[in-house]
């Protein structure tokens, strides 16, 4: 097969080429196109969110004038109190992506559009949506929840999952598991969760303050925080995840039915959740607490066991794919079984840091090939990729006898190198007599009979 060909045959399945850029340092960054995607999504997500700050602190105008909206005080202090929840889903998320974690570009990909694209384009569509169902000033509470229940869940769980179809266009190779696309998808949710809550959080602070019936500010923010940062923060993670196992399914599968009714059916399930999650919220307290003992968290604790199942899942997936490539003895067994189980993955990791930069290294380069392995096999079996995966996999095959010299495979029965202190023994001064001059033995000028410190033959001086 010549090099056009296999090179082809490499881009239908979404294979990568395998081959690195050679060149100075400066010229392999420059000519990266990671490099681009991740300046230009920056400057627009840069750009989205300075709109959207242009106009959250607009003047409002009413019928005798107009009043001051939000202003970059109330922001600062509200983002303040609205990064501990996006905080803790990060690092959530972060350590679920454990297997084959993506690349840190996604990640931010997925946050940033979450928190800058999705907000700027749900604000617009859903002041759209707001006045042709007649709700825009008309103050009516039970006509303004019919936005939030109707049009809003649409709109932003359309707009939260659009990085998923956008990452799966792209490198649809890597979405290897139902637990990437959860991963991927909560990060997007946190990062609209994160904007959306800085926005509620200022308008409290505004309005608390330039309102005397309005209470004890603080209170009144501190009961927000509590409602939105705590007690209803898993809402958008839970309603993303949805889609995204339906993309996750799409791209995993190889037929051409389910990969159209996998990410709708995801989908519709993420606004039917999320229509009855504004509906409840617009209700009284004492009428929705009910529906949030007895719904909304017997939901999350399903979705949370569905995820645990899944991550262990792949560990048995990975075992059992890899053990493939050992029956026709191209891999040991080993490399299976450490493979598979993400507590070896961690041990191998810790054992070869102690062993140095270089070893620590090679021994992640070599976990990612065997993963990379893995994943391939499967995709070959379910019919995804054809027979180009071959080549990929004998690539992968000789990374992995490549790095085995120098990785940690097999960190069972090694222990870690750490430095050994020995026992404290208090130096002992030697006594050298005053009186009697003495040189080195090998000096020319030593004196038959001299004592030297250093060669042993000498005895002490008479």
């Amino acid at each position: 097969m010549s090099d056009a060909i296999a090179t082809y045959e490499r881009r239908r399945n979404g294979i990568p080429a395998g081959r690195r850029a050679s060149g100075p340092l400066s010229k392999r960054i420059v000519t990266n196109p990671w490099l681009w995607v991740f300046l230009v999504f920056t400057a627009l997500y840069a750009a989205c969110l300075g709109w959207q700050y242009d106009v959250t602190t607009r003047p409002i105008q009413v019928p005798g004038g107009e009043i001051d909206a939000m202003n970059f005080s109330a922001i600062r202090q509200a983002a303040g109190l609205a990064w501990p929840t996006l905080a803790f889903w990060i690092v959530l998320y972060l350590a679920l992506d454990r297997f084959r974690p993506q690349r840190p570009l996604f990640w931010w990909l997925a946050l940033g559009w979450g928190a800058a694209v999705s907000t700027a384009a749900s604000m617009v569509i859903n002041t759209w949506a707001a006045s042709m169902l007649g709700v825009a000033g008309d103050g009516d509470p039970v006509q303004a929840a019919r936005a939030a229940v109707f049009s809003a869940p649409f709109v932003e769980e359309a707009t939260k999952a659009s990085v998923l179809f956008l990452i799966a266009i792209a490198v649809r190779y890597q979405l290897v598991s139902k637990v990437t696309g959860v991963v991927l998808g909560g990060l997007s949710a946190a990062g609209f969760a994160f904007t959306e809550n800085i926005i509620y959080y200022a308008r409290v602070i505004v309005f608390s303050s330039m309102q005397i019936g309005a209470g004890d500010p603080e209170e009144a923010l501190a009961e927000i925080v509590r409602l939105r940062g705590l007690l209803l923060a898993f809402g958008h993670p839970l309603f993303t995840t949805m889609t995204a196992i339906g993309v996750i399914v799409a791209v995993r599968t190889h037929s051409k039915v389910v990969r159209v009714l996998a990410p709708l059916a995801g989908y519709l399930a993420a606004a039917l959740l999320h229509m009855m999650f504004n509906f409840f919220a617009s209700q009284p307290i004492e009428q929705s607490r009910w529906a949030y003992f007895f719904l909304a968290l017997p939901l999350l604790l399903a979705v949370a066991f569905y995820v645990g199942r899944q991550l262990f899942g792949e560990g048995r997936r990975l075992r059992t794919r890899l053990a493939d490539y050992v029956r026709v003895g191209w891999l040991p067994e080993t490399d299976a079984e450490v493979a598979g189980r993400w507590w070896l993955r961690f041990r191998a990791g810790l054992v070869a840091l102690t062993y140095g930069w270089g070893t620590f290294v090679a021994t992640l380069r070599l976990q990612r090939a065997l993963t990379e392995l893995g994943y391939l096999r499967d995709a070959m079996v379910r019919g995804i990729v054809d027979a180009a995966g071959d080549r990929r996999a004998r690539e992968l095959i000789d990374r992995v006898e490549g790095l085995r010299g120098t990785a940690i495979d097999d960190p069972r029965g090694k222990r870690l190198n750490l430095p050994r202190l020995g026992r404290f023994r208090p130096r002992r001064r030697r006594r050298v007599a005053e009186t009697q001059p003495f040189a080195p033995v090998n000096s020319p000028s030593a004196p038959v009979g001299s004592y030297s410190p250093v060669d042993p033959r000498w005895g002490p001086p008479s």
